[in-house]
């Protein structure tokens, strides 16, 4: 009888370690996917909810005011963001189950082909860490958009060029190793909501321009937090009415301080509460169609 001996290991030369993701063990588990998108979306959204505070500057620019002036502070924007939260919570849920479904549906209907698939790119570092370093460039289209107009074109090749030129190396470094490329899921999702949130930015100004120019405020802005109320205004010491009892627009308040938007002079001003009474108060009021600001403004 010939004994068979396994080849010995040669310590000089080891042979390669084998590149695998960290959750390739429950690659099929629906949890294990779960927890992979979870791992993104909470960067995204934290960044989101960072940015979201420029946008709010954005908003009350237009008025010529800051959000302080109008009494908004990050606490204050908190808790008008908590409607805007369960929102997406609501919407966000059912969509994600909806992907995850239609994920699972793709694979059945093609004999476990889609998944090979994906699973085969995910093996790949170098076409892995280009897709996410061509996503990681084009998340700068709403920064560039901030400060001009940038077009599609322009777009695709700031998006290579970026994505070619600063990610692309530093993201195939860090899928050597599980830690490496967990920090580059945060950090794919950090610049993703980052590039959501300038978006949103842009969004709110164009939002907030359009309530000054026609007296109603979008969905966006209502989602935001932002307060569509309007009042007629009433001497504190002889309950007579200010400015011939038009409708004004309430900002903010801060420091015993109203700020108010006259919609037909187009024009923002303060007045003391304690010589100033709120009354017909409304929020979100219907405006007949084609109404817009400025009449008096015209006039003058």
């Amino acid at each position: 009888m010939i004994d068979q001996q396994l080849p010995a290991h040669d310590a000089a030369n080891p042979a390669p370690p084998v590149e695998t993701d960290e959750s390739d063990a429950g690659s099929g588990s629906v949890v294990a996917l779960l927890e992979r998108i979870a791992s993104i979306v909470l960067p995204i959204g934290v960044a989101l909810y960072a940015v979201l505070y420029l946008g709010v500057e954005q908003m009350y620019a237009t008025f010529g005011i800051s959000p302080q002036q109008a009494g908004i502070d990050q606490s204050v924007l908190f808790g008008r963001l908590m409607g805007t939260l369960v929102l997406v919570l609501l919407f966000g849920i059912p969509a994600l189950g909806f992907i995850v479904g239609l994920g699972w549906l793709i694979n059945k209907v093609t004999g476990g082909t889609a998944g090979r698939a994906v699973q085969a790119i995910r093996r790949r570092p170098w076409v892995a860490a280009l897709i996410a370093a061509l996503w990681c460039g084009a998340t700068y289209w709403g920064f560039f958009r901030f400060f001009g107009d940038v077009g599609f074109s322009v777009m695709v090749v700031v998006a290579v060029g970026l994505g070619v030129l600063t990610f692309l190396v530093p993201f195939r470094l860090l899928r050597r190793k599980p830690v490496g490329r967990a920090g580059m899921k945060v950090l794919v999702g950090g610049l993703t909501g980052l590039g959501l949130g300038f978006v949103l930015i842009l969004q709110m100004s164009e939002g907030a321009a359009d309530l000054a120019d026609t007296g109603h405020a979008s969905l966006l802005l209502d989602t935001v937090g932002f307060q569509d109320q309007w009042a007629v205004l009433k001497n504190g010491d002889d309950d007579k009415p200010l400015y011939d009892g038009r409708w004004m627009m309430l900002l903010g308040e801060t420091d015993s301080t109203y700020v108010f938007y006259d919609c037909d002079k187009q024009e923002t001003f303060r007045r003391g509460m304690d010589g100033t009474i709120l009354s017909q108060i409304q929020l979100d009021p219907e405006r007949e169609k084609g109404f817009t600001c400025g009449s008096m403004a015209e006039q003058e």
